[in-house]
């Protein structure tokens, strides 16, 4: 599957003179331990999407898929911490990691900061945060 371009979210098109200078980004790798999982996750995976979309202080996002390797990854951009928190605990997205959290390997989140100028961020920066924050 390919990685979804990157897609900036209505309200942060609509106010990016409101916005601070400084964001947060997110990415994520995700690892299903069972193959049998996948399409469940991905169904999962849309209505998160859908959720980050309309989500109050969310600027975009980007998804890549591996399904044949089990593995999915996220990149997102928040105006702060305080928007990403939110987001993390309302639903569907909270739900969703509680159900999954047994039938992920090593999950691996990491946040840093750009300035809102340089979005959309890269992938391979993205990648080689991920892989210095991955278990060994």
């Amino acid at each position: 599957m390919p990685t979804s371009p990157w897609t900036t979210t209505a309200a942060a098109a609509g106010t990016a003179e409101s916005l601070p200078d400084e964001v947060l980004v997110l990415a994520s790798r995700l690892l299903l331990r069972r193959a049998r999982d996948i399409p469940r996750f991905i169904a999962a995976a849309q209505a998160i999407r859908r959720q980050v979309m309309a989500a109050d202080g969310a600027l975009g996002l980007s998804l890549r898929a591996e399904p044949f390797a089990k593995t999915f990854w996220t990149l997102s951009a928040w105006r702060d911490q305080e928007a990403l928190d939110s987001f993390v605990e309302a639903q569907p997205h909270e739900r969703t990691m509680r159900d999954f959290h047994l039938r992920l390997r090593d999950p691996v989140f990491v946040t840093w900061t750009v300035s809102r100028s340089t979005l959309p961020v890269d992938w391979s920066d993205a990648v080689s945060r991920i892989a210095g924050h991955a278990p060994r």
